[in-house]
């Protein structure tokens, strides 16, 4: 008789606790913040790398800095990116400094590029476009980038500098994970800008489950990493959790590119 009565409370048991981990699986709600132009940008570096939001650092590739700071943020433990320089339909050529992708490259010189941008910053495990607005509308180009990312199994976080992007078309036919940026934190210079753009992102989280934001170290990078701070205490009273961009990839993605779980 006790023992039936043993195996009874263990089936209730059963009963009552599966459906609570299930609610809880389904509320996982995860935010990816990527910095972008770590190698370059100054401001910001220290709060960034040395802080405890677990950030994804895009670092420019072919600059001073680019090995030091991804080898800062990888011994930290953040997720590295390469943020590649791409042709924009306005600016000046020289905010996207030494061997950029521009529209008037060969498929063979963009892949050339792509390999020595990715062999220039250490630990990288994607890649998102610096500005591009021009380039990202290449189909050429566009493929040639996609096709070095698949062969070394990376991921591409499309930044939305062009609503025309062929990102996420080439990247779906050439089967190489990838993800939409949703919000950008700083383009107005306040930390009070910054933090009302993370409580935008938390409602696409709500919404969606995941969401991707990117801000930058430089002019405005501390004025980023306060108002991220700031708005920290509502994402943890949202439940919504801070995580490095890999993380919101599937787990055979994870499992098959990173050798994650």
């Amino acid at each position: 008789m006790r023992k039936l009565f043993l195996l009874l409370q263990i089936f209730l048991f059963g009963i009552v606790f599966l459906p609570i981990g299930t609610a809880e699986a389904a509320e996982d709600k995860k935010a990816a913040i990527i910095i972008d132009d770590f190698g370059g940008g100054v401001g910001g570096v220290r709060e960034f790398l040395e802080g405890d939001i677990p950030i994804t650092a895009a670092v420019m590739p072919f600059t001073e800095k680019s090995k030091e700071h991804a080898v800062w943020a990888h011994k930290n433990g953040f997720e590295v990116m390469v943020h590649l320089p791409m042709e924009p339909k306005r600016g000046k050529r020289s905010w996207l400094g030494p061997k950029p992708i521009t529209a008037d490259l060969s498929s063979k010189e963009v892949k050339k590029r792509v390999r020595e941008a990715i062999e220039s910053v250490p630990h990288a495990l994607g890649l998102n476009n610096h500005m591009g607005s021009l380039a990202v509308e290449n189909e050429a180009i566009v493929r040639a980038i996609v096709e070095v990312v698949k062969e070394k199994k990376m991921y591409i976080v499309d930044s939305g500098t062009s609503p025309k992007s062929k990102f996420p078309q080439i990247a779906k036919e050439l089967g190489v994970p990838i993800i939409r940026r949703d919000v950008f934190l700083d383009d107005i210079s306040s930390a009070v800008h910054v933090k009302k753009q993370m409580l935008e992102l938390a409602d696409i989280v709500d919404k969606e489950g995941t969401g991707v934001a990117i801000g930058h170290v430089g002019v405005t990078g501390k004025v980023c990493s306060q108002g991220i701070l700031q708005a920290s205490a509502e994402y943890k009273k949202r439940n919504i959790r801070f995580v490095p961009v890999s993380e919101l990839l599937s787990e055979e993605i994870q499992r098959e590119y990173f050798h994650m779980h």
